[in-house]
């Protein structure tokens, strides 16, 4: 009996005691979902922090523009608007040629050289050109001093590819255009490069006569279209003295508007404290030393057609290039 007595008074402990075991089974699995829960909740946020700072890292590359050197809507003119900047290192790496190797740096833009009624002149040579072919993406070029034009995800050369049918596009009149003929009614290209390389010379403190036309320079028309070869890929950063090597001076002289013809396309300096951009406006040159200096980009255009052409100098007279001419 007494021993039944013993273990009736330790069943009811012994079930006490496995209710406390199991309900504080019951908190700690509570407890630690609990914590499994915060834990998730601090991660998600974290990573929700880190979409938006991607988001804010990419989303700023096309809006971090800190200045805007030259809105479309304002006439720089006659005296160009002029930024300096210090001089890199790039062109010890050159031969130097006194009176034209860059001293004095910087970038400037002007609305004085170049007339709205040249600028849609050359704009109407420049579509009839690339209406022969063009990229099959959203980048084209037309050079008329090499022949190269955009066709499909290649190049062809103008003259050789069409023959004597190059005379039912381009007259002799396109060219006394885009080269020089006092007769013809309109400044002519090569009267427009003339001025181009003043302004230029006047700008920096050159001897214009030290200064020769180079290559590349050429027509250039970008749309929207997706790109499907490097060549289409116009946005990158980059630096003109490092991609073309022959290249001392470059100037951009802009065939369409900014902001009605297309928009995106603005083209920007990429300082070290922040980002400087030019809006392109019909007949605006913008100009600027070719060193790393000046490292710029294109913004990709997102509507309508950009029309511009590169024109581009060197101090190398090895490197000069002479105006086209039909065959």
């Amino acid at each position: 009996m007494a021993l039944l007595r013993l273990r009736n008074t330790k069943g009811p402990n012994a079930a006490e005691i496995e209710r406390k075991i199991k309900r504080g089974n019951a908190l700690r699995q509570g407890s630690s979902w609990r914590g499994s829960r915060g834990l998730l909740a601090l991660l998600l946020v974290a990573l929700c922090a880190c979409a938006v700072a991607a988001w804010l890292y990419l989303t700023s590359l096309d809006s971090d523009i800190t200045e805007t050197l030259a809105r479309r809507r304002e006439v720089i003119s006659p005296q160009p608007r002029v930024y300096s900047v210090q001089c890199s290192e790039d062109y010890e790496n050159y031969k130097r040629y006194p009176g034209c190797t860059p001293q004095k740096c910087g970038r400037a833009v002007t609305d004085g050289v170049v007339t709205s009624e040249e600028a849609e002149a050359l704009r109407r040579l420049a579509e009839r050109g690339l209406a022969l072919a063009g990229s099959e993406g959203g980048a084209s070029i037309l050079d008329l001093h090499s022949g190269a034009l955009s066709m499909g995800k290649q190049f062809v050369n103008i003259y050789r590819y069409f023959g004597d049918q190059i005379m039912d596009v381009f007259t002799e009149e396109d060219f006394k255009l885009y080269s020089s003929d006092s007769s013809y009614p309109f400044f002519t290209t090569r009267d427009v490069r003339g001025r181009i390389q003043t302004v230029i010379a006047e700008t920096f403190g050159l001897d214009q006569t030290l200064m020769y036309l180079t290559k590349p320079t050429f027509f250039s028309r970008i749309n929207s279209t997706a790109a499907k070869t490097q060549h289409d890929e116009y946005w990158h950063p980059h630096i003109d003295k490092e991609t073309y090597g022959s290249f001392d001076y470059t100037s951009l002289l802009y065939l369409s508007d900014y902001g009605s013809d297309f928009t995106g396309g603005r083209f920007v300096f990429m300082d070290q404290n922040g980002n400087r951009t030019v809006e392109p406006r019909s007949g605006r040159v913008s100009f600027f030393s070719s060193g790393s200096e000046n490292l710029h980009r294109v913004e990709k255009v997102t509507w309508g057609t950009r029309y511009a052409i590169t024109v581009s100098f060197t101090c190398n007279p090895s490197y000069a290039i002479s105006d086209p001419s039909l065959p």
